[in-house]
């Protein structure tokens, strides 16, 4: 295998070939840093905590991958994965894991200790999600913990420390990871039933649909009550309207359960992600100019 073909099995392994991981990770952390820093974040943790979203959820993916490659053979959607199919090594893997942690803890020296302090457990937390899917009912949920630890490392990093606020939109963000990795889970549904993987959409049974709208229905109750613990104005309210009319779309997706419009809709969160993160930038911006 020559070295250009190694390095393209790297990629695939980390993801980086499909970003919208990475985006899912990244938009709540930009949340956090706009909100912790009123709009105005400096520059160098801004750049920090872009970098460290990248390699965080690259890591995430090659260790998911590691824990899950006994099983990935044999579900459709993930059966041409490297370690899948044995163009890396369960060795590389590791390697190529720990290397990309490494590198995402010297990036955040610069910053306090507290922010430090905080990687450690976001670290154990990427780490320790993809065995969950062995025992825990509902992973979606240890998923969501992971994926919104970035918001108290953001205000911790721009104040020096977490306040309730930092808290309360973790548990928000928590709901909405529930929602897409549900509707995520629900394009394996089959595979995994057959396999014995454990999921939220298999933990729903028939009620997957409803669960997902229920999680999505308090994300968004979530997010109108720290628009209103922080003061922020009209634009920020008018970004949720469009999130909610986003999800309303999503619900069309995934009603009828089809496998390609279930992932669809996953994907489509991005959207859901950005439109809020545009609502608060905007927001501050407006606030400046007046």
């Amino acid at each position: 295998m020559t070295l250009t073909q190694r390095l393209v099995h790297y990629e695939k392994l980390m993801r980086l070939d499909k970003p919208i991981g990475i985006l899912l990770l990244l938009w709540p952390t930009l949340w956090g840093l706009w909100l912790a820093a009123e709009g105005v974040p400096r520059l160098d943790i801004l750049l920090i905590f872009v970098l460290g979203t990248v390699l965080m959820r690259s890591a995430g993916c090659v260790v998911n991958d590691y824990a899950d490659r006994d099983f990935d053979g044999h579900v459709e959607r993930t059966r041409n994965r490297p370690l899948a199919v044995g163009a890396v090594s369960a060795r590389e893997a590791l390697l190529l894991a720990a290397g990309l942690s490494l590198v995402a803890f010297l990036l955040i020296q610069p910053l306090n200790r507290l922010t430090i302090g905080l990687s450690f457990v976001a670290l154990f937390l990427a780490a320790s999600y993809p065995f969950t899917k062995r025992f825990f009912a509902m992973p979606q949920a240890y998923l969501g913990i992971a994926f919104s630890f970035g918001i108290p490392m953001a205000f911790a990093a721009q104040t020096g420390e977490v306040p309730f606020l930092a808290w309360f939109l973790m548990g928000a963000n928590l709901l909405w990871v529930i929602a897409y990795d549900t509707e995520y889970a629900m394009v394996d549904k089959v595979d995994d039933l057959k396999i014995g993987i454990r999921t939220s959409a298999i933990t729903f049974g028939r009620f997957d649909v409803a669960g997902v709208m229920l999680c999505h229905a308090v994300f968004l109750a979530g997010m109108v009550a720290i628009g209103l613990i922080h003061n922020l104005g009209a634009v920020y309210y008018i970004g949720l309207a469009a999130a909610l009319g986003l999800i309303l779309y999503q619900y069309g997706l995934i009603h009828d359960r089809d496998r390609g419009r279930c992932f669809k809709a996953f994907l489509h969160n991005n959207w859901v992600g950005a439109t809020i993160f545009a609502g608060i930038a905007l927001d501050y911006l407006a606030r400046a100019a007046y």
